[in-house]
């Protein structure tokens, strides 16, 4: 671990990002460039003694979950984040494991979105990161953890996961979870992690095994959907999808037209936060 390199490197980078940069808001007059430790550390989920000695050079060597958090709080470029974990005394992280590292193009999209319901999802469904009003409109996703941390895998083996859908819709979705899993199976292969997940869901779910085998291959969003929340009821949503060049990551931003039904939710949504409504799942 080379503690100076560390340290001179995130101080550089947090002295670079500007509260606007990441979505906070500028606040009163700053004395110094950038953004402020305490600021860096609540982005990365961690102590802000423990970033502030990183920067001093004293703190004990991060993990490569932290490394992680801090490599997307700094919306590090991929290369910018295998140097970080190079310095910090690890190995940079192997190709199959990329698609975790969140798209700074995708998290400058979502840094402006505060008012409409955005997250960003992998190739497997997996949510990487999700705004406030997605925490309203979902609840906290970032609890899952194995197979489970997949949408798809959820889909398919909790029945939880499908109250948020109509019933009339559910079919529907369920053949795009698999178009998408067919999509992200074909560019990573058999024995990658989308493999892992089409073998483990073939044993437990007979559906999911019958429409696997109709060979659908999409990246399929619906334009337009109904969410069910559990407090709200259904809400009419319009889905628009951005996608990486690579297209192993998607934002999807979630809005409804002014003055109809689903925007009133929406703002009663972003009022009363996601606390006051438990998730469904």
């Amino acid at each position: 671990m080379d503690r100076a390199a560390l340290a001179d490197f995130l101080r550089h980078r947090r002295e670079a990002l500007q509260p606007a940069d990441v979505g906070l808001p500028t606040g009163a007059r700053r004395r110094a460039p950038g953004l402020r430790r305490e600021e860096v550390a609540a982005l990365a989920t961690m102590s802000t003694d423990y970033y502030t000695r990183l920067e001093q050079q004293r703190g004990p060597q991060p993990s490569p979950q932290l490394l992680a958090s801090l490599a997307r709080a700094l919306r590090l470029s991929r290369d910018e984040r295998d140097y970080l974990f190079r310095v910090a005394g690890h190995n940079a992280p192997a190709s199959v494991s990329t698609a975790t590292h969140v798209a700074p193009a995708l998290l400058r999209v979502m840094d402006r979105l505060s008012d409409t319901p955005a997250l960003i999802l992998s190739n497997l469904g997996e949510v990487l990161v999700q705004n406030r009003m997605a925490d309203a409109l979902f609840g906290d996703r970032s609890g899952h953890t194995g197979l489970a941390r997949s949408e798809i895998y959820r889909w398919f083996t909790d029945p939880a996961e499908r109250s948020r859908y109509p019933e009339e819709d559910r079919d529907r979705q369920s053949r795009a979870q698999v178009a998408n899993l067919r999509a992200a199976y074909g560019s990573m292969g058999p024995q990658s992690r989308a493999g892992e997940l089409v073998r483990a869901l073939q044993k437990v779910s007979p559906e999911f095994a019958e429409l696997w085998e109709r060979h659908e291959v999409a990246q399929r969003f619906a334009d337009h959907k109904t969410l069910i929340h559990p407090e709200l009821g259904p809400i009419e949503l319009d889905c628009q999808v951005l996608f990486t060049e690579d297209q192993s990551q998607a934002l999807l931003v979630l809005t409804a037209p002014p003055r109809s039904e689903g925007y009133e939710k929406l703002r009663l949504l972003a009022v009363l936060g996601y606390e006051r409504f438990p998730a469904s799942t």
